[in-house]
């Protein structure tokens, strides 16, 4: 045991919700355990999403021996299409989550390498130089949901995924139980296990006693009902689509990622449903409002902005009206609270209702905290790395394994970029790998760094005030009044003082900066820069981003078209004469 090296890699998805990636090392061997993104907060001006540092692979391409799926929301499989741009990587996971990962890559690349996919099940073990890898079932919101175990010479190292226990859950969404008391029976080394959930202290509703409540909200509904959902959630899908036909009613899906999503789920039977319960848009003025359900998943999973449109006519398929009752099935995470109370608000405003299933049952697809402990029990790791949860839950999680038995000493909090390493017998903080994040702007991939996100939050919170200068540097003097502009600054037209001091305070700059330098462009700039910042500070304490725009006028083109002009002018009696 002593010649193997054997590390774990904390990448993403600690301190934080989303953006999971974790991976163990056994000598030159790494296995890279889900490749995800998250969404950004407000504090991300203008970012599409977040995925883990790309650096990661650019370092260690040459010894990773894959990248091992745990399911198909975007937490897990979002990063894939970034990855696979630089770097030709095989991708393991289940049928349904492969089928849903090509999809994601498809819709960024446009072209994919479909023998880089491969298709494993919970029976699966793949031999490697160093280490074995196998899978086990899990239950989660979504089918073909699996957990993953690289076995080591030192024992096992178990990545749940997300993951809950739901004993009434049907076949394709239940736990393994006894496959993990065999995995347990084989030694565990370490736990890398969900904690999203560890402070729920009472248990989520069964999908049963939540698909009851779906179908008992359709069939008290008058109208129209609009649920917002996420088209990951196949659970919830599932259980609209029962409702839906047991009430006689037909299903708009608004969105063309849901369509798609749906149309893979259904072939391959993971979801259920007769072609005959969906409608299309153009059908819409066909049916009553009591026998229509809008099924709304919104870009990329969130239906709240989509909702927001729908309740202000801005939807391009539909608007919001009296007697809709829009039920919003998904539990919103506590950063989008306010903006569920803010939706709402709209929609009652537009002539609409609001149910929330989140306020009629306490429903998630996470284990809580009776669930983690049940795990550890069963699993007995050695040692415990809570992963997937902000910093708090983490700590809880290490709390509840505390209440186990587990020692303290033997669960690890960490941040992204830990490395662990195992000497003799325990885990030490060894040199950090790449853990920062990777920013994804349009098809940019990190070419948005902190201080583009300064900028923007600077031209969010001040705007943004342009100067232009034209000068003949050879001359050393302004050739023409300098113009002024800004956006989000100042109303131009009350400030005209203002505007007019600025361009007295440009021209000092200019010439101040010609009277005691040698010309430079960039130091001419930044005087005029630093002149206005401070004058402008002064007058209004705001800060906006200044940008200034020196222009140079042509002596050269002006001398060619002087000499031009001169050429074809007439010539005068005077001048003929003395010819």
């Amino acid at each position: 045991m002593a010649d193997f090296n054997i590390k774990i890699m904390i990448v993403s998805g600690v301190r934080e919700q989303g953006k999971d990636m974790f991976a163990v090392q056994v000598n030159d061997e790494i296995f890279v355990l889900d490749a995800g993104l998250k969404y950004p907060d407000s504090s991300l001006f203008g970012i599409d999403v977040v995925i883990p540092d790309m650096e990661f692979f650019d370092k260690y391409s040459d010894k990773i021996a894959g990248i091992f799926l745990t399911h198909g929301h975007a937490d897990s499989i979002g990063a894939l299409p970034y990855i696979l741009r630089r770097h030709d990587i095989n991708i393991f996971g289940s049928e349904l989550t492969i089928e849903l990962a090509k999809l994601e890559v498809q819709r960024e690349n446009h072209r994919r390498k479909n023998h880089l996919f491969h298709v494993i099940d919970a029976e699966t073990e793949i031999d490697f130089r160093n280490a074995s890898v196998s899978f086990f079932h899990t239950t989660h919101s979504i089918p073909g949901s699996l957990g993953i175990v690289v076995h080591t010479p030192a024992g096992g190292v178990v990545y749940t995924g997300d993951f809950k226990f739901d004993p009434s859950a049907s076949a394709q969404y239940r736990t393994d139980m006894d496959r993990l008391a065999e995995i347990a029976t084989k030694g565990v080394l370490a736990l890398l296990s969900d904690s999203s959930n560890a402070e729920a202290d009472f248990p989520n509703a069964s999908e049963k006693e939540i698909g009851d409540y779906v179908s008992e909200v359709f069939s008290n509904a008058t109208g129209r009902i609009i649920v917002a959902a996420k088209a990951s959630n196949f659970t919830r899908l599932q259980q609209v689509f029962d409702a839906a036909k047991k009430n006689n009613r037909k299903v708009l899906l608004t969105g063309r990622g849901v369509n798609k999503i749906v149309q893979i789920a259904l072939k391959l039977g993971y979801l259920q449903a007769d072609s005959k319960l969906f409608v299309h848009s153009k059908e819409l003025k066909k049916y009553k409002d009591n026998q229509l359900v809008v099924l709304e998943t919104g870009r990329m999973g969130e239906p709240l902005q989509s909702l927001q449109k729908m309740a202000t006519n801005r939807h391009r398929m539909v608007s919001i009206h009296q007697g809709d009752l829009v039920f919003i099935a998904t539990t919103p995470s506590h950063a989008v609270e306010t903006m569920v109370a803010q939706t709402s608000d709209m929609v009652y405003r537009a002539g609409g209702t609001v149910t929330q299933l989140a306020y009629a049952k306490h429903t998630s697809g996470h284990a809580t905290g009776r669930d983690l402990q049940l795990l550890i029990s069963t699993l007995k790791p050695k040692f415990l790395i809570p992963v997937i949860g902000e910093y708090r839950l983490l700590e809880i999680h290490r709390n509840l394994a505390i209440a186990t038995g587990m020692k303290p000493k033997d669960i690890y909090i960490t941040k992204n970029g830990d490395c662990l390493s195992l000497q003799k017998g325990r885990f030490y903080l060894t040199d950090p790998v790449p853990g920062e994040d990777t920013m994804i702007d349009g098809s940019g991939i990190g070419d948005v760094g902190n201080i583009v996100l300064r900028d923007r939050e600077i031209l969010s919170d001040d705007g943004i005030f342009i100067a232009v200068a034209t000068i003949d540097r050879k001359k050393k003097k302004i050739i023409a009044e300098p113009k002024v502009s800004s956006r989000g600054f100042v109303y131009i037209k009350a400030n005209k003082e203002l505007m007019n001091e600025s361009r007295e305070v440009i021209k000092k700059a200019i010439t101040t900066n010609f009277e005691h330098k040698k010309f430079d462009w960039s130091e001419l700039k930044t005087d005029v820069r630093n002149s206005l910042e401070k004058f402008l500070y002064k007058q209004t304490n705001r800060r906006p981003v200044v940008l200034p725009v020196i222009m140079e006028v042509n002596q050269n083109r002006h001398r060619a078209m002087a000499r031009k002009k001169t050429e074809h002018e007439p010539r005068s009696k005077e001048a003929e004469n003395n010819d």
